[in-house]
């Protein structure tokens, strides 16, 4: 029988390929077009403070997991950690939605396909809790194998894309995103989780 432990790790192995979602907002060079750069800094500065949120949550999984914790701590933990994922999922795409589209060719487009795909992410971490919440935490091998069946649905939502937020950072828009310290500090926080 596999104990909770062994599915935790898997749990907070998928967590961490999670986190790459996240350092999709970051750039890479610098240019000069201070609208772009507005824009920029107005998304970097609100998505800034989700990703810690993103990486605190994954950092109390990576905990939990790492304890000899019993199934009631784990589902808490994990529970509390996929309802904080959601929640800052669905507030980076309020911040891409409110800061609108960038200056650039087709970006009404990927600011749209972007916010879509964050809301996405948002609802399914949001599905993750509900099937956490519903585990049986009173036998350990059912909840290890309900813990089984959310880390490989986290392992699928890990490595789904972030195709759309490729996108709006595709050229200018990366470049812009860059500059930004708080876009810095963002792709700096979840690799240290």
């Amino acid at each position: 029988m596999e104990g909770t432990n062994p599915v935790n790790k898997k749990l907070a192995a998928a967590l961490s390929g999670g986190a790459v979602l996240v350092l999709a907002l970051s750039g890479c060079s610098d240019d000069g077009n201070e609208e772009l750069d507005s824009w920029a800094k107005d998304v970097c500065d609100s998505v800034q403070p989700q990703s810690k949120k993103i990486a605190d949550a994954n950092a109390a999984i990576q905990k939990e997991t790492s304890d000899n914790s019993s199934p009631q701590d784990v589902q808490k933990t994990d529970s509390k950690a996929f309802q904080d994922m959601s929640d800052a999922y669905k507030s980076m795409g309020a911040a891409v939605k409110k800061a609108g589209a960038p200056p650039v060719d087709g970006g009404q487009k990927k600011t749209d396909d972007a916010v879509k795909e964050l809301n996405a992410i948002s609802k399914s971490y949001g599905d993750l809790k509900k099937k956490v919440d519903g585990l049986d935490t009173k036998d350990q091998a059912d909840f290890a194998d309900g813990l089984k069946s959310v880390a490989g649905e986290l392992d699928k939502l890990s490595k789904s894309g972030n195709k759309a937020l490729e996108k709006l950072q595709e050229g200018e828009v990366g470049k812009a995103m860059s500059k930004q310290e708080s876009c810095k500090s963002a792709s700096a926080t979840p690799s240290a989780a």
